[in-house]
């Protein structure tokens, strides 16, 4: 049966229900479309583990920063919804942002502590847009299991941290970043870069790569942070928003690894932001 589209929260919720009469299991890949091979390794393993596979596509106004950013966005639902149907998705939920946000809607949800560094620094009220609609996501559907990459690591464990927190009977999965035959992080915003700076673009993963090889080491991670920093730079990313290496579970800063970690990095090249990070393993 090829996939169905449902554009509302009582549509989904009936469809959905008459999939837990039947005793099914239920994924929820939560994405903003422009899929790529990315987002669709998230779909195989959801497809892999439940019975059922809600897809959502939902351009979050919330969780921008700039309206230029948002209205620029790529936006092809017609080719998403193709990609879907190939990869044996059951429901397309693209609701309309009155659906998702009606007059009156006056709730946010924030996550402290996790929030407090990196995108949450770089893009202030970011992960409030983040945290309040995929709550939202979670409660419409009420999966068994929904799909994060880890591209965005920080925003894969604030999700983890709200799951918790508000007991949503949900378990997060995080699924590895799929990645370009060159090291660089699959993402939407690819499409942005030029030619001669998608040639420069794999430099961002194999700064991380190395800094992650050398912070398993031993090495100070504050020195390590520098020198690829600057290397970056001379490559031609600015600005640099940070280059950092963190906790793998709480994100506090460290200055040598001692336990699992991860090398966070944002940086813009040309007019293109790009976000990346990669695990240390001491």
């Amino acid at each position: 049966m090829s996939i169905q589209t449902v554009r509302t929260v009582a549509d989904l919720r009936a469809v959905v229900g008459r999939w837990r009469q039947a005793g099914e299991t239920v994924g929820l890949v939560p994405t903003m479309g422009a899929l790529h091979d990315g987002h669709l390794a998230l779909v195989h393993r959801a497809r892999a583990d439940c019975a059922r596979v809600v897809v959502s596509l939902f351009v979050n106004p919330k969780q921008f920063n700039q309206a230029n950013d948002l209205a620029q966005y790529p936006r092809d639902e017609d080719a998403d919804r193709a990609k879907l149907d190939a990869a044996s998705a059951d429901i397309l939920f693209a609701p309309a942002a009155d659906q998702m946000y009606p007059d009156g809607f006056s709730t946010a949800v924030a996550v402290g502590g996790l929030t407090s560094s990196m995108e949450g620094i770089a893009r202030p009220g970011h992960f409030g847009g983040v945290a309040t609609v995929v709550s939202k996501l979670l409660l419409q559907t009420l999966p068994d299991r929904a799909y994060f990459g880890e591209k965005d690591y920080q925003q894969l464990v604030v999700v983890r941290r709200m799951t918790v927190d508000l007991d949503i009977p949900s378990e997060i999965v995080g699924i590895e970043t799929v990645r370009e035959s060159d090291g660089l992080a699959m993402a939407s915003r690819n499409v942005h870069l030029t030619p001669e700076q998608r040639a420069v673009a794999p430099t961002l993963h194999a700064e991380l790569s190395q800094a992650a090889s050398e912070a398993a080491q031993g090495g100070d991670c504050g020195e390590i942070c520098a020198a690829a920093l600057a290397r970056l730079k001379q490559a031609g990313f600015d600005p640099i928003d940070y280059f950092e290496i963190r906790d793998a579970e709480t994100l506090d800063a460290v200055t040598r690894v001692r336990r699992p970690a991860r090398v966070f990095v944002a940086a813009t090249l040309g007019a293109t932001r790009l976000i990346d990070n990669v695990a240390v393993k001491p």
